[in-house]
């Protein structure tokens, strides 16, 4: 039994191998073979819809030949066929997302040397939420406080980012920023 066993594994293992060499061979020779002409001018004029460079070694397929399919496990194409769709781009940013931003603020303050970030950063990250809220799926007229808050911000505010009048303005831009946190606390589902 010991040996009959030995023998079989053997075996086992030389069908394996077998089928793992016939397998790479097939999905290794995805190149290309170099033909001994230059391709013609139509299927160089246009690469994209013109056949594939598997039709193109051996001539134009036929009129009804359906494509060959692909080696199940094979390399990916380069570039999606023809007639896919355009990669979508991402949709608006979610509120959850922008009151994190928003809340990473909370635990710092305007600090010689850093002060400038700071204020930047919390105007951005108010302006970072109010786009949030107003592109979101319940409608701007879910938020109306924060948006209110940020519009009233922004018109003290007057257009003006620089720190010399975010520093002015210090007062508000954290009370801001404060009154938006505790609105959004008070309505967590609007944030999860």
């Amino acid at each position: 039994m010991s040996r009959s066993t030995t023998t079989a594994r053997r075996a086992a293992t030389a069908v394996l191998a077998l089928s793992l060499a016939g397998f790479t061979a097939a999905c290794g020779n995805d190149a290309t073979p170099k033909a001994s002409s230059a391709p013609s001018p139509a299927s160089a004029a246009s690469p994209v819809s013109g056949p594939s460079p598997a039709s193109t070694a051996s001539g134009p397929p036929a009129a009804d030949a359906a494509p060959s399919p692909r080696v199940p496990g094979g390399t990916p194409p380069m570039s999606p066929p023809a007639g896919d769709a355009a990669p979508v781009a991402p949709g608006p940013e979610k509120v959850r997302d922008a009151f994190a931003g928003l809340q990473a603020t909370l635990g710092e303050s305007c600090t010689p040397g850093n002060c400038a970030y700071f204020l930047g950063r919390v105007h951005d990250e108010l302006h970072r939420m109010d786009r949030a809220m107003k592109a979101d799926p319940k409608g701007p007229g879910h938020f109306p406080e924060p948006i209110a808050a940020v519009a009233k911000l922004d018109r003290e505010l007057g257009g003006d980012r620089t720190f010399e009048n975010l520093k002015k303005h210090q007062s508000t831009l954290i009370g801001t920023r404060d009154e938006i946190n505790t609105w959004m606390q008070d309505h967590p589902d609007d944030y999860r």
